[in-house]
């Protein structure tokens, strides 16, 4: 079974390469994956990890957690699970509530 870990406050010059590649010293790194700006492309500060083995993931955790990157202490821990977000009408605006009653727009 494969243990996937949260890495934050990495600095954003790191790559994802470079991570699985600190990571492998630990074992088998199933996926790295640096979380970028969707329009900019430059790295959040933050990163995925998916290892394949739950003892190896948690001797990462042990051995990098507090540590330091290229002079940033890093955050290394088990990632929690996806929260859904609530879903937006096409036309923007806050989500729709059905406690609400339906919308109306324009002039009466």
């Amino acid at each position: 079974m494969s243990k996937r870990l949260f890495v934050g406050g990495i600095p954003f010059s790191i790559t994802s390469s470079q991570l699985e590649e600190m990571f492998s010293k630990f074992g088998k790194v199933a996926s790295c994956e640096v979380i970028t700006d969707r329009y900019s492309g430059q790295s959040k500060g933050f990163a995925f990890i998916e290892m394949e083995n739950d003892n190896e993931a948690d001797e990462a955790i042990k051995k990098l957690n507090e540590t330091e990157l290229e002079e940033r202490k890093i955050t290394v821990n088990v990632a929690r699970p996806r929260e859904e977000r609530p879903k937006f009408d096409s036309r923007g605006g806050s989500p729709r509530r059905d406690d609400r009653g339906p919308r109306r727009g324009g002039y009466r």
